[in-house]
């Protein structure tokens, strides 16, 4: 696939030129939407009673981390990491006690350390002109990675094939194909969420059955 992905991350780097530090910049057409997937994504945690360690894969402006903060959201060490240093300055610039890390996992993958918890909110959603083909082989390349990477558990957002119609532009994921890869290659412990109102489902991978 080369680098094509690499397209991906310049178009979120183009939002973030036009429109800043907004759901917008991070192309989240609706504010109130973005927070339905921050609640959706943290859903992913299972407490243990003790603190835990969250990545944010693909952090953009850290609004997930915003989104904690305002909630009051406890037990959680967070930390960001996105590919675009662009995103990684502004984050650094609004949290500077906070850690993060600019890597592309699929060129550096063993700069990538272990965490307890990852989410990927929004990195899968969106394939500009790559092809479907192109975009799943870079979803299961980089699930692989990430996957190895936690101790407990992982979460994606996709889009849905259940809408009215598809957009060329977005990665509407067929539900068996993507569960058929879980269960073959990374792990049979699964839940897919699509009960929070969105074109788009969430989909939890765990190490260990609840």
């Amino acid at each position: 696939m080369s680098s094509s992905y690499r397209s991906i991350i310049r178009h979120y780097e183009d939002c973030l030129a036009q429109h800043g530090d907004t759901h917008k910049g991070v192309d989240w057409p609706n504010a109130d939407d973005a927070a339905r997937r921050y609640r959706v994504m943290l859903d992913l945690v299972r407490s243990t009673g003790t603190p835990q360690t969250l990545l944010d894969f693909g952090c953009g402006a850290s609004h997930l981390y915003q989104y904690m903060l305002d909630h009051d959201v406890q037990g959680l060490h967070y930390t960001g990491l996105d590919a675009s240093q662009a995103f990684v300055d502004l984050s650094r610039s609004k949290y500077p006690r906070t850690s993060y890390t600019c890597l592309d996992v699929l060129t550096e993958p063993e700069g990538l350390t272990t965490y307890d918890y990852v989410v990927m909110n929004g990195v899968f959603t969106e394939k500009r002109e790559l092809s479907f083909d192109a975009m799943y082989d870079y979803l299961r390349r980089v699930l692989t990675i990430v996957f190895a990477r936690t101790r407990r558990g992982m979460a994606f957002n996709v889009m849905s094939k259940q809408v009215d119609w598809e957009r060329d532009d977005l990665f509407h994921m067929p539900i068996g194909e993507l569960t058929d890869f879980l269960a073959q290659s990374l792990s049979r412990h699964y839940i897919v969420r699509n009960d929070y109102g969105l074109y788009e489902y969430t989909v939890y991978v765990y190490k260990e059955p609840n």
